[in-house]
């Protein structure tokens, strides 16, 4: 990883050190039953993960995740490859999962159990891409080789190589299946620039990887197979053929199983995408709709009594009370307009949330940049990323911090003390230039908007392959992804056009299971993921044995759990 940030961006030709993996291997075998398109797999990498440092939790079992402290360093400026792994593993968790008491994760749902196994990881290469992304193949053990399966899955948000562990390795690496995962494009591999700034890969790579996202979640799959072959030589080849592929992912990473699900040929077998980041026609842009949201949820929200509330609910609020002055509009006019934009009141209250931690304006810069593929410090808007001094002007990162980027970073700045500089900042409302500049590459005129307009074209879906099996599943209450926008458009094509989509609404489900951790929102809130197992465990039987229903359309009708332990009752799931 020092070789990586030093010495360039994310060199695909690099023996790559991946955190928990060391030493480099020759390329496994290729697939047999692959896709012949263009497709390069560099500083193939494999290491075990048995007894202390499992597949699953790096050894440390839900009692470790559940630990207010991330692993620490014994070197804080060199940490080992397995302390960086297993401290990624923590933060991954731990930002996906309600991992609190009260929430019955490992009890009512989900698995936490050690499981012993292999990894095989690797940069891999889309044609025509400028930077590689990362895959990673986790097989365990007691892989089952009379019904060979692999689930495959893509990171949530912007995440690095683990950042659905919670979602596809909890569900699948208990069942004796082989996991596969992809960065899709975005991640964690940071660059540092010293006083200059740091490069982000999902921002700064030239490569618009959103476009890409089905072909990455397809190339994770061939990695899979080649990294079977080579666990179990002798029961080779391994092959689409021959082997079930389940795709799942959850936020941006359910946008990329669903992208996948378009791609020709007979290679997989089922899909589940849980609250998609998708954009289709009939829907709306994320772009669009997030940095409308910028702007006004922050005064709309200030026409609503008893929204769920965080550490930084008095932040938000009175920033409302600033954008309302700053726009010259009342609360009750930035809500009316939203709600004529199809924002449901449902969706507003749970939007609380990314008003309180910034998440709309995090996305939308990032994403900016990506759309319109500009390079590190070309930011259209003039922001960049940075270490920060207390009193936010940008510094040089210490070699503490970067040693824990790869662990500890989201993908999307602000985090792991790299914070966005926005070169527009003016009082009183500081960041409100900026997200007016955000905004008018959407909606406004000139060579920058149309460059991120096309790059947003770019990343449109369309309907999935004839007879594949697909569940969707979405809470009702979702305010960074609102239903009406990704998931209602994109079943609604998808079943026009006679595809078999089932659609399952959760009532009482927002977008993040990991903030259900706040009391306030656990108590209002359903998590998700026990409703995304429950959909592969139902596309899973059905593949066993068609007799076994696909799960029907439904509107699930929950119950908030209140102060009480959550319970099967609570979820109601179909």
């Amino acid at each position: 990883m020092e070789i990586m940030r030093r010495h360039g961006m994310w060199g695909a030709a690099l023996c790559v050190a991946v955190a928990g993996l060391s030493g480099c291997a020759s390329a496994p075998p290729a697939a047999s039953g692959a896709n012949a398109e263009a497709t390069m797999f560099s500083a193939t990498q494999a290491t075990e993960h048995r007894g202390t440092d499992d597949l699953l939790t790096a050894g440390l079992g839900l009692n470790g995740l559940r630990a207010m402290a991330a692993p620490a360093f014994a070197d804080p400026a060199h940490p080992t490859d397995a302390e960086r792994r297993r401290r990624a593993l923590w933060n991954n968790w731990r930002g996906i999962a309600d991992l609190g008491p009260l929430g019955g994760y490992g009890t009512l749902y989900g698995s936490t159990a050690s499981v012993p196994g292999r990894e095989f990881s690797a940069m891999a290469q889309i044609a025509a891409a400028k930077q590689p992304h990362r895959v990673l193949v986790q097989v365990p053990d007691a892989f089952d080789a009379s019904k060979r399966c692999v689930v495959v899955t893509a990171s949530s948000g912007s995440r690095g190589i683990y950042g659905s562990i919670a979602v596809a390795g909890a569900w699948g690496l208990p069942k004796g299946c082989a996991v596969a995962y992809t960065d899709k494009g975005a991640g964690t591999d940071y660059v540092d620039h010293g006083a200059d700034g740091v490069e982000v890969k999902h921002a700064h790579s030239q490569d618009n990887p959103e476009a890409d996202w089905g072909r990455h979640v397809k190339q994770a799959a061939e990695f899979a197979l080649q990294s079977l072959a080579t666990a179990f030589p002798d029961q080779a080849p391994f092959s689409f053929d021959n082997t079930r592929v389940i795709v799942v992912g959850i936020s941006n990473g359910g946008g990329a199983v669903l992208r996948a699900a378009e791609l020709d040929g007979d290679w997989l077998d089922a899909v589940v995408a849980g609250e998609p980041n998708i954009d289709v026609e009939g829907g709306r842009a994320p772009y669009d709709y997030m940095t409308e949201a910028a702007l006004l949820m922050p005064c709309a929200l200030l026409d609503f009594e008893g929204l769920p509330t965080s550490p930084l609910s008095p932040a938000g609020r009175a920033l409302g009370t600033l954008r309302c002055a700053s726009l010259g509009i009342d609360a009750k006019a930035a809500r009316a307009t939203l709600q004529a934009a199809g924002w449901t009141d449902a969706a507003m209250r749970a939007a609380a949330l990314s008003v309180d931690f910034d998440l709309y304006r995090a996305v939308a810069v990032t994403y900016a940049s990506a759309y319109g593929r500009y390079a590190f410090g070309a930011h259209p808007c003039g922001f960049h990323f940075a270490a920060q001094n207390k009193d936010f002007t940008p510094r040089a990162a210490t070699d503490v911090e970067q040693a824990a980027w790869w662990s500890d970073a989201s993908g999307i700045p602000p985090g792991a003390g790299v914070g966005i500089i926005d070169a527009k900042v003016a009082p009183p409302d500081f960041m409100l230039a900026g997200l007016q500049c955000l905004r008018a590459l959407w909606d406004g005129q000139g060579a920058d908007a149309d460059r991120v307009r096309k790059g947003i074209g770019e990343v449109r879906a369309s309907a999935p392959r004839e007879s594949l099996p697909i569940v969707v599943v979405h809470g009702l209450d979702d305010g960074l992804i609102p239903p009406a926008f990704s998931s209602a458009p994109y079943v609604a094509m998808a079943q026009a056009a006679g595809r078999d989509v089932r659609y399952w609404q959760v009532r009482n489900a927002q977008h993040f299971d990991g903030f259900l951790a706040l009391p306030d929102y656990g108590a209002r809130y359903v998590p998700l993921l026990p409703y995304v197992y429950a959909a592969l465990d139902r596309v899973s039987a059905h593949l066993d044995d068609a007799s076994n229903a696909l799960p029907a359309d439904a509107v699930i009708e929950t119950t908030p759990r209140g102060a009480q332990p959550l319970t099967a009752e609570h979820l109601a799931i179909p």
